[in-house]
């Protein structure tokens, strides 16, 4: 563990050291554009940094990109909790009424997110701070997102939105599970199970969603079209469809649940890296469409690789 916190540090003072220039360069970011990248980087290299020096020579095959799963689950919480306070205003129009002091508990969810993303990036107290993460995730849902749902049952977007929320939630309780049972075995293989159904269950809808209305981005079907730019929009759509309807059903009767949950979050960094980041890169400064749709999608191949490192190799039931 010493190690791991001397990497933590030595990572800190990568971040100080910014050449001047690049200082002032960014000084002229507005802030609700700048924190935002910040956050997310100042993760990544936190991350990066310990999962490459530390743990891929240990790993082999595919487990290597299993690795990752939590730095790209990470870092999206890391711009959520930046967001919680660049973007306080329009987030308190989201709490629910009947709760008091909205502010607060904007700032209160945003200090959470980023200290539960970087408890599990260090691996300092991460299953308490991933466990604490999945069930404020989950009151997302019921508090928000099911009002919602119950206000527009007709509304597509309103249950992707739901769902989305579900399947972090379920990223956050597999890792959890997992690194509970490595501390103290046999003590929450629970949380594994509950993580793996958070996870099935979205991904499916995702898939029958694709097929329904393959016009729009693959992975988790949000309001955003597919860019023109993209060759054979239609023949990507159906086979992202394909791979979320099988890796969901996979999932969910618990058959090859690994490979499956591999495969899910492989393909979905795919579709991160050639289709939402080229957007992004093109509209770097808009952080409520571009930004969050990028997030959004690599923290669920984030999820998804979470419960794949969380299941036991080749499906064996857990003892």
């Amino acid at each position: 563990m010493g190690f791991r916190m001397h990497v933590v540090d030595s990572s800190f003072q990568q971040l100080m050291h910014i050449p001047p220039a690049a200082a002032l360069w960014a000084f002229e970011i507005p802030g609700r554009v700048f924190w935002p990248y910040f956050a997310g980087a100042a993760l990544l290299t936190i991350g990066l940094t310990i999962v490459i020096k530390n743990e891929v020579s240990q790993a082999h095959g595919l487990e290597k990109i299993m690795l990752f799963g939590r730095l790209f689950y990470a870092v999206p919480m890391a711009v959520f909790g930046a967001q919680h306070f660049t973007a306080g205003k329009f987030i308190v129009s989201i709490v629910p009424s009947w709760i008091p002091a909205h502010l607060f508990w904007v700032y209160l969810v945003g200090i959470a997110l980023f200290a539960s993303a970087l408890s599990i990036v260090a691996n300092r107290h991460a299953p308490l701070a991933a466990t604490l993460l999945g069930i404020m995730l989950f009151l997302f849902v019921l508090l928000i997102h099911v009002p919602n749902v119950v206000a527009h049952p007709g509304d597509r977007f309103a249950w992707a939105v739901a769902l989305r929320d579900i399947a972090f939630s379920g990223g956050a309780f597999a890792f959890a599970g997992a690194h509970t049972k490595a501390c103290r075995p046999h003590a929450l293989p629970w949380l594994v199970t509950v993580g793996r159904f958070f996870i099935a269950v979205p991904t499916v809808f995702f898939g029958v969603e694709q097929f329904l209305h393959p016009e729009f981005v693959p992975g988790i079907p949000l309001n955003k079209v597919t860019a023109t730019w993209v060759p054979a929009r239609l023949f990507w759509a159906y086979l992202a469809g394909a791979i979320l309807l099988a890796a969901g059903a996979s999932i969910m009767v618990k058959k090859k649940v690994r490979l499956a949950a591999t495969c899910l979050g492989i393909m979905i960094l795919l579709l991160v890296l050639f289709v939402y980041l080229p957007t992004l890169v093109a509209h770097p400064s808009d952080i409520a469409n571009e930004l969050n749709f990028v997030v959004d999608t690599l923290a669920f191949s984030g999820a998804a690789l979470l419960l794949a490192d969380a299941m036991p190799k080749e499906d064996h039931p857990q003892r």
